[in-house]
């Protein structure tokens, strides 16, 4: 799954969390607000990064906003941050944007996907946690708990996460390979080999989807089909190889 749509790189961080744009109307819509202005507030992908930090700057430091939507501009450009990968500087906006509003549900998903993204997956729960409680309906941060929790060997609260999840939004093939990844830690090889079946489905480029499927049928007896899974993540994205090794789930 990714932040934005992507996984971890240096340019954006895969993690199993995904980060969402807030919208605000300050005043002028973003349609009438000046283009360098309202990218702060796009929700279109291909906004630049940098535009879109450079508009969420000017906001901040005109002092004109209200507490609220000043917390929605911090957590914009600490999207874009981690989009970056800059981590460091998307926790201080995410830092502000939760001290400006202590229920914004959305910056304590961010926050987690950034800790996440650094390695610190106890802390990036810490944050899931809240992001949870305080929209029980998205299904975003329990993705990225599952996985998080899945990483650290914390199997079945890991797949509780999931399971809710996908209850929520069924047949995301983020969160279908995020429980591929638990059923693998747990040895149920049928059960990953299905999940990321419905994950390729959904998404054919799932590179950690077919790693992992990979990976399962290898460990079922099919040596040929699960070489050829591998080589297709490999030629998609090398870092879901790697990233999977890191958490000892090696050929």
């Amino acid at each position: 799954m990714r932040v934005l749509g992507a996984r971890m790189s240096a340019s954006g961080f895969a993690a199993r969390g995904t980060l969402l744009l807030s919208l605000l109307f300050v005043g002028v819509t973003t349609a009438t607000a000046q283009p360098s202005l309202g990218a702060c507030f796009s929700t279109d992908a291909g906004t630049s990064l940098d535009l879109r930090i450079d508009a969420c700057t000017s906001f901040i430091q005109s002092k004109g906003l209200s507490q609220d939507r000043l917390a929605i501009a911090f957590q914009n450009r600490g999207s874009a941050y981690v989009a970056k990968g800059d981590t460091d500087r998307a926790i201080q906006d995410f830092d502000q944007a939760i001290k400006l509003d202590p229920k914004y549900a959305n910056a304590f998903n961010s926050r987690g996907i950034a800790y996440q993204a650094k390695g610190d997956n106890e802390r990036a729960i810490q944050d899931y946690g809240p992001a949870i409680q305080l929209d029980p309906a998205n299904a975003n941060p329990l993705n990225g708990r599952c996985w998080v929790r899945a990483a650290l060997g914390q199997l079945q609260t890991a797949l509780t996460d999931c399971n809710e999840s996908l209850r929520l939004r069924p047949n995301s093939s983020n969160t279908l390979d995020s429980r591929a990844f638990v059923y693998i830690r747990l040895g149920r090889w049928n059960d990953a080999i299905a999940d990321c079946d419905a994950a390729l489905r959904a998404n054919p480029t799932n590179a950690y989807a077919l790693f992992e499927r990979g990976f399962a049928k290898r460990h079922n007896g099919d040596l040929a089909g699960g070489d050829k899974d591998i080589a297709a993540s490999r030629t998609i994205d090398p870092n879901a190889e790697m990233e999977f090794s890191g958490f000892g789930v090696r050929l």
